[in-house]
């Protein structure tokens, strides 16, 4: 069944009204006709089946069947922090990242990073990536579109540090020196409802000079396996873990 996001909150109404892009993508790449049914997730993450009732020239009228109560979130919100990679690299992690859970994304220009982004690429880059977030959890039948943001300033994520209940830095050399304990008790330390900021470098990884700003502000270095993953693969490598610790252990 398709899923559609909504900008406003929940509130019981006698039929919900659709129209812009979401009528356009159910009226003529759906086709769909009255007494077909659907999801819609409101930004409060409710979600809803409901029926269409009435199409008109411009707008889609449904009514509520019944809300979903499946779970499909993590149980911990997972923030995804990139160093600006090369090409469309960022939009892979996105992609791949929403369907596996991650709570909201941050791409920020590390030491390292070729890739340099003024405030009118960031705005267009931004407004993309939104896109392709959206999708990708109409898809994998999330109740929440993540969020992405995109910082003009390394210092700006180091900023956010004490937002989150921890921090952790996929680090290279904790990798090659075997570091394999950090990411696990991480992960047993946190509960339902707590959050995690975990940042990962560009292809040229993380300067010593970063390493110890991040560790200085509370960062906790990690490794990920004996082998070294590429910048797009690491993000999803640890959702797979976090995922696989809360929902299948």
């Amino acid at each position: 069944m398709q899923r559609y996001f909504l900008t406003e909150p929940y509130a019981a109404q006698d039929h919900y009204q659709i129209s812009g892009e979401n009528y356009h993508h159910i009226v003529r790449v759906m086709r769909m006709t009255p007494e077909e049914q659907v999801f819609l997730v409101f930004n409060d993450h409710t979600a809803i089946i409901a029926e269409i009732t009435e199409i008109t020239e411009t707008s889609v009228y449904l009514k509520e069947l019944s809300k979903e109560t499946a779970e499909k979130e993590l149980p911990i919100d997972v923030t995804i922090a990139c160093g600006y990679p090369k090409g469309d690299k960022l939009e892979w992690v996105v992609q791949k990242g929403t369907e596996l859970g991650s709570h909201k994304f941050i791409g920020f220009p590390a030491k390292t990073s070729v890739v340099k982004w003024d405030q009118k690429k960031r705005v267009k880059k931004t407004e993309r990536l939104k896109k392709i977030a959206t999708e990708a959890a109409e898809q994998s039948h999330r109740q929440f579109a993540p969020d992405i943001v995109l910082l003009e300033r390394e210092q700006a994520l180091i900023d956010v540090f004490s937002r989150y209940d921890k921090v952790l830095i996929a680090y290279e050399e904790s990798a090659k020196i075997g570091e394999r304990s950090s990411f696990a008790t991480v992960l047993s330390e946190l509960e339902t409802g707590q959050s995690l900021l975990f940042i990962f470098g560009p292809e040229g990884g993380f300067s010593s000079a970063e390493v110890s700003l991040f560790q200085e502000n509370g960062g906790i270095l990690c490794g990920l396996g004996p082998r070294i993953l590429r910048a797009e693969t690491a993000p999803l490598y640890a959702l797979g873990a976090i995922s696989y610790h809360f929902e299948l252990m």
